[in-house]
């Protein structure tokens, strides 16, 4: 019921839970018009609930790295068990994730924008996780299928929500910064899935790695349904509304946003160079400088923990000063970053020398870090608060497709034909990897092209100002 606190000749206004509505009446009560007005929306989150949900975030994001490529630590333990091609190991852990990942993103992003992002988030992790546990108590090429298929129907509600919960929690100046935090979760989920699941393989079999991963994010599941709560949306924003796009609605307003085209091409691109390289890294180590696959995780796990979070942090530390707040400045330190990087890349996998080689590695690995979050807050003040889970889920759409199912048939399909049915070795991977190299090239033309619009693009999204947010 509503409670009438002040009412002039012509006025009422009353208060419900988090609400205040004012009605216009004529003075014989005649109803002329009403406004409502949400007091939740201006209750900023305190310093510490919002630090808490984007710590909690980026352990979520660290299980999703860690269980998604774990199987690039046991590729080559899997291929000779199953005794498949380089192309045939690739489709059987590549794509299968990545197809449902793909497919189930959009319908599940389209969901979050309408229904409670954390019980989506809680049920992802589980999800993904359970499935994870079960790629350890696979014996046959077909059970393995369908567990990875259900990894990436699980993960595919994994990072949307979390974005889009934590930028109710972080004003759009905060954004970029805040986004870089939870993604420090990449460098440490990959550091637990190239180092320690390659112990665990080496010591106890490959399947062992995968059960291992499993059983922390059931609990951690629990955790974000218990602790954490659904902010309302667009709370932290100047310009806001409860409208509930369509899926069409959120593609056209996407195409019309150039900028957002550019960075999702950008940070998709990205993807296909970095980690579509990664994925065939251990396999790369192990075939060309005779490693097991523990050694090769311990080649490359402490330059992603400690490269890959150096990265990150100093890219957050970078992104909350002043300066950054002007979108432009934040796109080009991303193309900047990410065409520099790609020379190293190169010539990682082109000497022969293993000394050479770590040294590029220290250069090339960190750089796969640092332009993720800053790429989830681009798009994230690109978009409206209620098509901000769909933006994530294009722009990881973009992101997988090249990344899992791109780059690993491309470079399984070359080094098969460049081994020229003789097996598949070293050198044949190798020359199959230098041909994906140099796409960071091009992953960093996207980023540049994204400064031309992007402050048109951001006030038309969330009535973007360059006024400091602390």
């Amino acid at each position: 019921m509503d409670t009438v606190i002040s009412c002039a000749a012509t006025s009422h206004i009353s208060v419900e839970t988090g609400m205040v509505r004012v009605r216009l009446t004529t003075p014989g009560g005649q109803h002329l018009s009403s406004t409502t007005f949400d007091l939740t929306r201006a209750q900023e989150p305190t310093a510490i609930l919002r630090w808490y949900v984007l710590i909690l975030t980026c352990l979520i994001y660290a299980i999703n790295i860690a269980d998604r490529y774990v199987v690039s630590t046991v590729l080559e333990p899997i291929r000779l068990d199953f005794h498949l091609s380089d192309k045939q190991v690739a489709q059987l852990t590549g794509w299968p994730l990545a197809f449902f990942y793909v497919t189930m993103g959009i319908p599940i992003s389209w969901l979050a924008d309408r229904v409670n992002r954390r019980n989506i988030l809680a049920a992802a992790l589980v999800i993904w996780s359970g499935f994870t546990f079960l790629c350890g108590r696979s014996h046959t090429y077909w059970q393995f299928l369908f567990s990875r298929i259900g990894v990436g129907v699980g993960e595919a509600g994994g990072t949307p929500p979390s974005t889009a919960i934590v930028s109710d929690y972080f004003p759009a100046g905060r954004r970029p910064m805040a986004m870089t935090v939870l993604a420090l979760g990449a460098p440490i989920g990959a550091f637990i899935g190239y180092t320690f699941a390659g112990m665990i393989s080496h010591a106890f079999g490959w399947r062992a790695a995968f059960i291992a991963l499993g059983l922390p994010g059931l609990l951690v599941g629990a955790l974000v349904f218990v602790t954490v709560r659904e902010p309302a949306r667009g709370r932290l924003d100047a310009v806001s509304d409860d409208v509930k796009p369509t899926l069409m609605d959120s593609l056209r307003f996407l195409w019309r946003q150039k900028a957002a085209f550019h960075v999702v091409m950008g940070g998709g691109v990205c993807a296909l160079w970095g980690w579509g390289l990664i994925f065939w890294t251990s396999a790369f180590l192990q075939r060309t400088y005779g490693m097991n696959e523990a050694q090769a995780g311990e080649f490359t796990g402490p330059i992603h923990l400690i490269g890959g979070s150096i990265a990150t942090i100093a890219t957050a530390w970078l992104l909350a000063h002043r300066k950054m707040i002007d979108p432009r400045h934040v796109v080009w330190l991303l193309a900047g970053g990410i065409g520099l990087a790609t020379v190293p890349s190169i010539i990682a996998y082109w000497t022969h020398s293993i000394e050479l080689c770590h040294v590029m590695f220290w250069f090339f690995i960190p750089a796969i870090y640092f332009y993720i979050g800053p790429c989830f807050g681009l798009l994230n003040n690109l978009s409206p608060c209620h098509m901000r889970n769909m933006f994530i889920a294009i722009s990881l759409l973009v992101a997988n497709v090249f990344n899992l199912i791109v780059a690993p048939w491309v470079v399984g399909q070359l080094s098969d034909l460049f081994a020229r049915g003789h097996g598949n070795d070293a050198a044949s991977l190798r020359a199959a990897i230098l041909v994906l190299a140099p796409t960071g090239f091009w992953a960093a033309y996207h980023l540049w092209l994204a400064s031309r619009t992007i402050i048109e693009d951001q006030k038309r999204a969330v009535g973007y100002t360059k006024s400091w947010a602390p």
